[in-house]
């Protein structure tokens, strides 16, 4: 089904891995559209608890987008290629369900771009960040000046963008780009325990959480009222009536979905 990105479902979590590590699994086209489908089999399979997003290889989680593709294109081209960057980014973003981006090496351009649609980000120590997009003499086009902004405030996003500079690991954690640095190999291990965690939890909940959350920065929607939309719902779930239950019996609950 695919050729340039590989799929995985184990026990829930649905890890997506960008498969060309010769290119330094380079955003082409291909990629795109392979991982446009894949985001939708998050949305659509019902045995898909959580996903993971990662790169092929130590070297790159995605160190960019194709720029061999850029040579040809003309205004009109370029916005269509942004607006399917964006569309497919913002699927991510919008998924009921947890997706985390585990980064390991590069992620520069809509490589770092793909890393901030997801909702949180752990990294491995030799990960770099890098919006390098002024150096070609342009600019993110999947939603990089809205989401680096939005993460690690107004002055740093500018500087990052304007530079081109790489930032470590570390200074991605300090600045609050990731979440946890950790060495290479315990990077997967890490990230399938976070959402082991979280797949314990209410699925409705922690979706409805990701809805309010993302409310917060969305200019057409009002994030309080979303909230109160979404608490008001929970007291209409099977979950809500189990959580109750379970603590107040002191015993684990057995959330299902409802």
């Amino acid at each position: 089904m695919y050729q340039m990105i590989s799929t995985q479902n184990e026990d829930g979590i649905f890890t997506i891995t960008i498969n060309r590590p010769e290119k330094m699994n380079a955003l082409n086209q291909q990629v795109l559209k392979e991982l446009a489908l894949a985001v939708e089999e998050i949305y659509s399979d019902r045995t898909i608890k959580a996903a993971i997003i990662t790169g092929a290889g130590e070297k790159a989680f995605v160190a960019g987008a194709d720029i061999s593709e850029f040579l040809t294109l003309s205004e009109e081209n370029g916005r269509d290629l942004a607006q399917l960057g964006q569309v497919i980014f913002q699927r991510i973003e919008n998924s009921p369900k947890p997706v985390v981006a585990a980064v390991n090496g590069f992620a520069l351009g809509g490589g770092c771009e793909l890393a901030m649609a997801c909702h949180f980000r752990i990294a491995s120590e030799n990960a770099r960040f890098g919006q390098p997009e002024v150096n070609l003499g342009l600019i993110p086009g999947y939603g990089g000046t809205q989401r680096l902004t939005q993460l690690v405030g107004k002055g740093k996003a500018m500087e990052l963008m304007m530079s081109g500079d790489m930032i470590s690991s570390a200074d991605a954690l300090s600045w609050g780009l990731v979440n946890y640095v950790v060495p290479a190999a315990e990077l997967m291990s890490k990230t399938i325990s976070i959402l082991q965690k979280i797949n314990a939890k209410a699925p409705l909940a922690v979706s409805r959480v990701i809805k309010c959350v993302n409310a917060a920065i969305d200019k057409q929607v009002d994030g309080y009222e979303t909230e109160l939309d979404e608490f008001a719902a929970c007291f209409g779930t099977k979950d809500m009536e189990e959580g109750t239950a379970a603590f107040i019996q002191k015993r684990v609950p057995n959330f299902t979905g409802e």
